[in-house]
């Protein structure tokens, strides 16, 4: 059993009180304009997590849900901040095996994907407007004129479906509202040269209809300076565009369309040396080739009684020329050598339409289509040595198409629906890296080659139909019973090449080679169409229970799975040179809840248990990281949010406990495990905890003032399966503070620091250690300071 860690400031925010509702500035979620007025006089907080509007306190899901005012409040401007302030998640951008900046890699309750790749689904789903974003790059969206963002935790495999085995983050934009001409914008400076801003307008058009235009930027400079040309990494260039135009058609039709673009232009993600091994082979073949003094290669497995058994390969000695710890130049400067990019370009639209048939009865249709084209190309060694780099490239487009018919009918409530989706990725990955695939490669690296180049061309094609229904009857007053089962049925297709380079400075092979040799090496993979199916019946159950206006408690299940694919990297041919397949993972959660409201204190509780199975987890064919379904494990956890609000003053906090357990690893034959029973689950924080203190102060007729703290604490985490004690993070506290002016006629100025004690923490992670013999970290940004002017009319 893995608790957290004892600290003091584990215990200050424990005993602070971290037990659960959603944060009290989460005022009202995106509701019918009804629904939000009624929330907003009596304090309830409005969620969307059975696809229809109803109380938080009512809803047997653990939910955390923030307002667009939370979110400015909170300083909260992307996804990734929301793991500050949400129990058991954890949202990093940057995933280890890319190099955008932008490539989301989210867990929650310690279920989620480490892979950003194509071929790999996430394992959280986030969804803008209803719409399920296909793709990890797509996943890091700026929080600008956003309504609400609301995070299921916990399986969520009937109503929303696709790959939310770990569970949901629902954004909701802001929707254009009739009859009235409106806007709000901010503008913001800071530490880095930071200058960020957004504005939004609201225009009617006549008395039925009314459009929504906003955008966004943010430019700063990079805190990880690389040390060879002054590069700096880890910047920040994007900017967003919004649109939306809502016509109430008829007494009874509604028809909303949205349209949303976002680009990003970065120098890459910054990453910086965490270690070598050298005594693997890779840093001892550069290290050969650059003239360490002292280096040997061992090209076969020395044994005892040879005097050189045990000894390193790579002498750790202060000369440039060994590929060690001499490479280690600290938490912002960055050794390597290789061109570094980051680069994204996503868009968007999408047409509601809901159509009221009856009083109780509600046809609602979504179709959307969503492009996203991303490039990242990082020097994963982080020196100047060639050992390895990656530079993957991306082009998405997903459609998809959702019908539901909506029954609120008094005691009884329902859901029917129908949900396609259908994705086309191109990827193309190159890897330049000096590990020998064959003998010849050895003399060319010797004699100053820069070693091989693997080349990856993919196509992948996801066709996805499900069909799903719930439903909730009060058999009594207070008793609600929900149940609800979901088909779904995954079709995945991928046609590609991999292949070798010798050396890898050879041009890529335009067309592609139908014989490999003279191009320079092998061909891995060829180019024929590979088919695999996965279906699965997933479903969910609830008792709730209210036995006073004040306390509703409820008993839950559900079970989800995400669907399988094609391992895409090799660095030798497979058994008939067709793709190893993966297949399917699944988790069984069982939930206990209880939920209270004692008018200005809320708490929300709720302890689980999932058990996961046919975990799909990393191994390793000789340098290559495959996935194989080879897992089993078992994670308990508590979660707790609160929330007290009297006059002007505003308390939230929140709190997880995560206990998992590897319980077997099942053996791939030819592969390494990189995790074995008894290890912990990468991003699964044993304790996390959180807490925010606000208090209004009124210094004028019109004129409020209002401090506001908010910290985290994060126990260990661990990055990658596996104990890699260099890319390990110790707990951490993290503090933001900020100061606001407001006036009532809508203006306000803000100052504030994020990371105000200067924690320096991890954020990621990566490590190939026995391998490649490298190891990889990315720190969080020092303290930052930043001054804000809004405004509202």
């Amino acid at each position: 059993m893995r608790l957290a860690r004892s600290s003091c400031m584990a215990a200050i925010i424990a005993a602070a009180g971290l037990v659960a509702a959603a944060p009290a500035a989460a005022q009202d979620a995106d509701a019918a304009e009804n629904a939000e007025d009624d929330a907003a006089a009596s304090g309830q907080i409005i969620v969307t997590a059975r696809r229809r509007d109803e109380s938080l306190q009512e809803t047997p899901v653990a939910v955390t849900a923030f307002s667009g005012e939370a979110l400015e409040a909170r300083q909260i401007t992307q996804t990734q901040d929301l793991e500050k302030f949400t129990p058991s998640l954890q949202f990093k951008p940057a995933g280890q095996l890319s190099g955008n900046s932008a490539a989301s890699v989210v867990f929650i309750r310690g279920i989620g994907q480490l892979d950003p790749t194509a071929a790999v689904d996430p394992g959280v789903g986030v969804y803008i407007d209803e719409v399920y974003v296909g793709r990890s790059v797509g996943g890091t969206i700026e929080l600008g004129d956003i309504a609400s963002v609301e995070v299921l935790r916990g399986p969520q495999g009937t109503l929303f479906g696709r790959n939310t085995i770990g569970g949901a983050i629902l954004v909701r934009t802001r929707e254009p509202e009739l009859g009235e001409f409106s806007g709000r914008a901010r503008f913001r400076v800071g530490e880095d040269n930071l200058f960020e801003g957004s504005a939004a307008l609201n225009v009617p058009l006549g008395e039925d209809a009314a459009m929504r235009v906003s955008g966004g930027f943010r430019s700063r400079d990079g805190y990880v300076i690389r040390a060879f040309d002054g590069l700096d990494l880890g910047n920040d260039d994007v900017y967003t565009v919004n649109g939306s135009l809502k016509w109430e058609a008829g007494p009874a039709l509604d028809i909303v369309v949205r349209g949303d673009y976002t680009k990003r232009d970065e120098n890459g993600a910054p990453f910086v040396f965490a270690g070598m091994n050298e005594n693997a082979p890779v840093p001892a073949i550069v290290s050969v080739a650059a003239g360490c003094p002292g280096a040997t290669i061992p090209f076969a497995p020395l044994v005892p009684g040879d005097p050189q058994f045990g000894a390193p390969n790579v002498p750790l000695i202060d000369d440039a020329r060994c590929a060690n710890d001499f490479y280690n130049l600290g938490p912002y400067v960055n050794g390597g050598t290789a061109p570094v990019t980051s680069t994204s370009e996503v868009w968007g639209v999408s047409g509601t339409v809901s159509l009221d048939l009856t009083d109780s009865l509600t046809l609602k249709s979504i179709t959307a289509y969503r492009s996203t084209q991303s490039r990242g190309i990082r020097d994963a060694d982080n020196t100047p040595f060639l050992i390895i780099t990656t530079d993957v490239g991306a082009e998405s487009d997903q459609f998809s198409q959702e019908l539901q018919l909506q029954l609120d009918a008094g005691a009884v409530n329902g859901i029917v629906g129908a949900y396609y989706f259908d994705e086309d990725t191109e990827e193309r990955a190159t890897v330049p890296l000096s590990f020998p695939p064959s003998p010849p490669v050895i003399g060319s690296i010797l004699a100053g080659g820069p070693g091989t180049r693997d080349l990856q061309f993919s196509q992948l094609e996801t066709k996805s139909l499900a069909v799903f229904g719930e439903v909730s009857v009060e058999v009594v007053q207070g008793l609600e019973l929900t149940g609800g089962l979901r088909y779904t049925d995954d079709q995945k297709t991928y046609q590609g090449t991999v292949l070798n380079l010798f050396p890898a400075t050879l041009p890529d092979p335009d067309p592609l080679p139908t014989e490999a040799i003279p191009d320079g090496g092998p061909l891995f993979i060829y180019n024929t169409p590979n088919e695999e199916s996965f279906s699965a019946l997933t479903g969910s159950a609830s008792i709730r229970y209210q036995a006073a206006d004040w306390i509703s408690t409820y008993l839950s299940y559900a079970r989800s799975f995400k669907s399988g694919g094609f391992n895409t990297r090799y660095n030798a041919p497979p058994p008939g040179f067709v793709p190893v397949p993966f297949d399917e993972e699944t988790v069984d959660s069982y939930e206990l809840g209880a939920k209270m409201d004692f008018g200005d204190f809320r708490l929300n509780l709720v302890a689980f248990q999932a058990d996961y199975k046919d975990i799909q987890l990393v191994f390793r064919q000789g340098v290559v990281p495959l996935l194989f379904n080879a897992g089993k494990a078992r994670i308990k956890g508590f979660e707790a949010e609160a929330a007290y609000r009297a006059g002007g003053f505003t308390f939230d906090t929140g709190m997880s406990i995560l206990d998992d357990e590897i319980l077997t690893i099942t053996p791939v034959p030819g592969a390494t495990a990189t995790v074995a029973p008894g290890d912990e689950l990468p991003l699964t924080p044993s304790f996390q905890g959180n807490f925010g203190i606000s208090y209004e102060v009124p210094v004028g007729g019109s004129l409020y003032l209002t401090p506001r703290f908010d910290g985290s604490y994060t126990s260990r985490v661990t990055f990658i399966t596996g104990s890699v004690p260099e890319i390990e993070q110790d707990g951490y506290f993290v503090g933001n503070a900020s100061v606001t002016l407001e006036h009532d006629d809508g203006w306000k100025l803000q100052a504030g620091v994020s990371n105000l004690f200067d924690e320096r923490y991890l954020i990621q992670g990566n490590a190939s250690l026995a391998t490649l013999g490298y190891a990889e970290k990315i720190y969080a940004r020092p303290r930052q300071w930043y001054v804000q002017a809004s405004l509202e009319f």
